[in-house]
């Protein structure tokens, strides 16, 4: 479990659009950011202001919009 990297091969998802919403005070954010890096184009990163990851599931003030970027994002690349 310790060696598992379960982005070993986000560059396999070009050229599939990919999101990736982070909070800023996410403990995490290191892995979406070297993820997003190693991602191919077509990506784009959004940052949540204020947020931890835990805080992207259920507070309003910081779902609401990343609930409506990834609206906007769905529109663009599933229409």
């Amino acid at each position: 479990m310790a060696t598992f990297d379960a982005f070993r091969f986000i560059d396999m998802i070009s050229p599939r659009p990919l999101l990736s919403i982070l909070g800023t005070k996410a403990v995490t954010k290191w892995m979406g950011t070297e993820s997003f890096e190693r991602a191919k184009e077509p990506k784009e990163l959004v940052w949540i202001e204020g947020a931890s990851h835990v805080d992207l599931y259920d507070k309003p003030e910081y779902v609401v919009p990343a609930v409506a970027k990834l609206s906007d994002f769905f529109q663009k690349t599933l229409a």
